[in-house]
Formats: C-alpha cells, sequence, structure tokens
C-alpha cells in the first residue's frame, strides 16, 4: 500500500505535493472512473461508490480523499450533470485514457465567502468566451489538468452581470499564471495558491444551467457538501482505530489509559462521530440521486457539512489529547489530522456562515407557514420530526424572527445537529449497530441541550472598541 510504506509515509507528511510515480501509481487504479457516466466509459456516477471511494481512501490519507473529491465533487459531477456533449465527450475520455485531474475555480483574494460578487469576467466572441481575472486557495493549483472556473459576464461598458458561468479550461491551452504557491498548514499533498486568469474557451465548454448559473453554482456546492460524510467516515473510523488501539496499550498509574473514565467519553464521543457520519452516508446514498437538482437543498446540505466538519476536528483534537505528547510530532497521524480537518470547517462554506443559512431557511419556512413556535415546525418537518422525539419541552418557544447574527448561528448549530440525529434515528431503523446509535443519540442529546441553553441564557458579549486603555494588570497592584 502506498500509504502503510514508512518512506512514503515519512515524504508524505514533511513535503508538499505528491510525487508524480505515487500519483500514477493511484490513477492508474481509475479511481475516477466511479464519477464519471457509463455512456462515456465510467462506472456510472453512483452515489454509494462514490462515498465508498472516498471512506476508503481517507482511512489511509485524508488529503488523498480529498483530492478525489475535488476531481469528483468539484469536477467530473458538475460536467456529468451541465455539461455539454462536445465537453463530455472529450473531456471524459481523457480522464479515462490518460488520467487526467480536474478542479475547480470560485474564490478571488477580495471575495472569498461572497463568491457572488467575484470579479472575474467573461466576453463571448463569435463562439467563444475570453476570462480573465484572479482566483486563489484552488486545490490542486499548478497540477491539474482541466479546470472549472467561473465568472460573470461583462456588458459593452465593462459592468459585472449578476449571475455566473462555469467553463472547463484545458490547462494544455495557457493562459492561467500561477503567481504564487501558498505554504498551507496542513493538506501538503494538494497544492495551494494565486492564479492569473486570462483564457479563451470554446462556445461547447461552457456549462448550461436549467434555470440560472447562481442555482446551478448552489446546486454544485450542495451535492459536494453532502459528499463530504465520504471523506469523514473513512477518516474517523481511522481515528476511533487508532486511539483504541493507543489507549488499550498505553499505561499510566498501573492501569491502561481505556480504563479511566474521562478517556472512555472522548471515545465514546469518537464512536458517536463515526456513527453518525455513516448515517449521513447511509441516507445520501439512498436519497440523493446523481444528476437531481437539489438547488433548494440547503438545510440538509449545510447542516450536513458543517455538522461533520466540526465533528472532523474535534475528533482530531480528541485524539491528540489521548496521544499526548507524542502526537505532536510533524509526522504523526494525531497531528497531521488536526491541521488537516481543520480547514474542512473553512472551505466551500465557513460553518460559521452555513450554521446562519441553516437557520434562516427554517426561520423562512416557519415564516411562509405562519407558524412562530419552534416545536410546532420542527415536529413536521420530514429532517427533525424523529429527533424531536428526544425532546420533552425545550424547543416549545416563540422565535424571533429578527433574531442576531450570534442568535441564528447558534439556532443553526441546533437545527443541524437535530437533522443529524434524525438521520441517526433511521440508520439504526435500517440494521446499523444498535448500541453505537444509542450512544451516538446520547452524545447529540447532550450537544443539542447544551447550545440550546446558551441560545435561552441570552447573554450577548460585545466588543471593547477601546481595550488598550486601563487593561495592564501592574497598574491594578
Amino acid at each position: 500500500m502506498i500509504f502503510s510504506d514508512q518512506d512514503n509515509k515519512a515524504r508524505l507528511c514533511l513535503d508538499r505535493g505528491l510525487p508524480p510515480h505515487m500519483l500514477q501509481e493511484i490513477l492508474k487504479e481509475r479511481p475516477l472512473e466511479v464519477f464519471i457516466p457509463e455512456e462515456y466509459g465510467g462506472r456510472g456516477g453512483k452515489i454509494h461508490e462514490a462515498l465508498t471511494l472516498l471512506e476508503t481512501a481517507s482511512y489511509h490519507s485524508l488529503p488523498l480523499s480529498l483530492l478525489l473529491g475535488i476531481n469528483g465533487g468539484l469536477f467530473l459531477q458538475p460536467i456529468a450533470n451541465y455539461g455539454q456533449e462536445e465537453a463530455k465527450k472529450s473531456v471524459f475520455k481523457q480522464f479515462i485514457a490518460e488520467n487526467k485531474l480536474g478542479g475547480l475555480m470560485i474564490t478571488e483574494p477580495d471575495y472569498g465567502s461572497d463568491a457572488l460578487k467575484m470579479q472575474t469576467g467573461f466576453l463571448k466572441t463569435d463562439n467563444q468566451y475570453r476570462i480573465s481575472g484572479t482566483k486563489h486557495w484552488a486545490g490542486l493549483t499548478g497540477l491539474a489538468d482541466f479546470w472549472l472556473i467561473t465568472a460573470r459576464e461583462k456588458d459593452k461598458t465593462g459592468e459585472l452581470g449578476r449571475d455566473i458561468g462555469f467553463f472547463i479550461h484545458n490547462s494544455e491551452h495557457g493562459g492561467i499564471e500561477v503567481e504564487e504557491y501558498y505554504n498551507n498548514l496542513g493538506l501538503y499533498m494538494i497544492p495551494y495558491g494565486l492564479n492569473k486568469v486570462d483564457i479563451t474557451v470554446p462556445e461547447g465548454y461552457r456549462l448550461q444551467p436549467e434555470t440560472t448559473g447562481i442555482a446551478m453554482m448552489l446546486a454544485l456546492l450542495h451535492r459536494s457538501r453532502l459528499q463530504f460524510p465520504g471523506m469523514a467516515t473513512g477518516f474517523l473510523h481511522r481515528l476511533l482505530d487508532e486511539a483504541i488501539v493507543h489507549c488499550k496499550a498505553r499505561f499510566v498509574g498501573g492501569k491502561s489509559l481505556f480504563s479511566y473514565d474521562q478517556v472512555k467519553e472522548r471515545l465514546s464521543y469518537l464512536q458517536s462521530y463515526f456513527t453518525s457520519s455513516s448515517a449521513m452516508s447511509g441516507y445520501i446514498a439512498a436519497n440523493i440521486p446523481a444528476g437531481e437538482d437539489i438547488s433548494r437543498f440547503e438545510v440538509l446540505a449545510n447542516s450536513v457539512k458543517s455538522v461533520i466538519t466540526d465533528y472532523m476536528q474535534e475528533a482530531a483534537q480528541s485524539y491528540l489529547q489521548l496521544v499526548g505528547a507524542k502526537g505532536y510530532q510533524l509526522d504523526h497521524l494525531a497531528g497531521k489530522s488536526v491541521v488537516d480537518s481543520r480547514p474542512f470547517q473553512i472551505f466551500e462554506g465557513s460553518n460559521d456562515i452555513l450554521y446562519q443559512q441553516v437557520a434562516e431557511s427554517v426561520l423562512k419556512k416557519m415564516r411562509k407557514m405562519q407558524i412562530s413556535n419552534l416545536h410546532e415546525f420542527l415536529k413536521n418537518y420530514p429532517h427533525t420530526e424523529k429527533a424531536l422525539d428526544y425532546f420533552k419541552d425545550v424547543f416549545r418557544f416563540m422565535v424571533d424572527f429578527k433574531m442576531s447574527q450570534r442568535k441564528m448561528v447558534q439556532l443553526g448549530r441546533v437545527i443541524g445537529r437535530l437533522v443529524i440525529m434524525n438521520l441517526t434515528i433511521e440508520i439504526g431503523m435500517r440494521g446499523f449497530n444498535a448500541d453505537m446509535v444509542k450512544n451516538s443519540l446520547k452524545v447529540l442529546q447532550n450537544e443539542i441541550q447544551t447550545i440550546l441553553s446558551s441560545f435561552k441564557l441570552g447573554v450577548a458579549p460585545e466588543v471593547v472598541e477601546d481595550y488598550q486603555n486601563d487593561n495592564s494588570w501592574l497598574n491594578t497592584l
């Protein structure tokens, strides 16, 4: 195995990028065919196969799973769903025959989370598009053979329109200059950087939305977010396995770590995270067909992405705590897991923003239904109705439709965990390990109660702008 060889492990921990021979050894197994439709020589784009691929890869290497996820969720699936025939035939053929790689460029230096205000623009001339602008933090910078690039149309005066276009560019044609490679804190395998874009794309290489480009971008991101559990499940499974082996073998005070109550609590949370992630994968594989328009699946997609990436980071922190000083070495799985999992809470939508959007979506539905009692809404909402049975009256309160942003984020964190709790109950009903489901539901109940208590408490600390005045403890002596 590539990722069990000691020399490879040391190199991947300390060096940036993935050595070409290792990359080719991975790609020769043709993993990306999972994301390609059968009529173009792939395996059909089946969601359960995509999730299984990501899970298997992340058990051995989270960055490898992300590399495959970028190619699948952010490049090949969008082309399969929205690409024109000319582009599909050419791109899929090259991916299968020549082991090509693809990536997505959305983010810009001054417009990260505010993607709708991107400044990269395009003009159509004859049968092609001229696209120019600056993009950064695109995974596989300088490495991808193809790029899916977003831009806004310019009018005759140079003003940018509101809608967004997606264009497929072959790197062989030039026009993308890497101005800087970033020294990213983790995920060493994947290069990131600053890219200057000045390209020409044929008319047949623009994606075709069903309605608008913005709706297409939402559907694209929702589908990608719904596949995060594939990466998370294998990652969490590996941390759980390693943590239990370590705690049983490590003796402190004459007894194994495994016998300490506080250690057992950490391990029970690791098991809970793995169970919940498995529940997400199970639901998504059964209910989210390839090609379906999911642009309005914001509550489910944003809940899944934000909760599971929070769990990935919390699990990594717990594993590092259990391992102790040894885990703080750069080449130890514990330390690497902390820095490699952290950006998952940021890219493809910062979790704070996604939680706010979850709350906003629910409040919008409540207003439309003229319901102001949260319990009344949640008991009939498909993604929370089963989970609500585990709570008595804690959700029986009237919501303030004009609540502050921080309250929105807290409410989104609660609703997101209710959604995941609902999925966990459902996978238990389908035969998943009953003891693990029971344990996970306890963890989720505790989390929800804790966040909800803070939400109801209403304490709102403010930033002290003149904090430089009277802030020395020496002056208090």
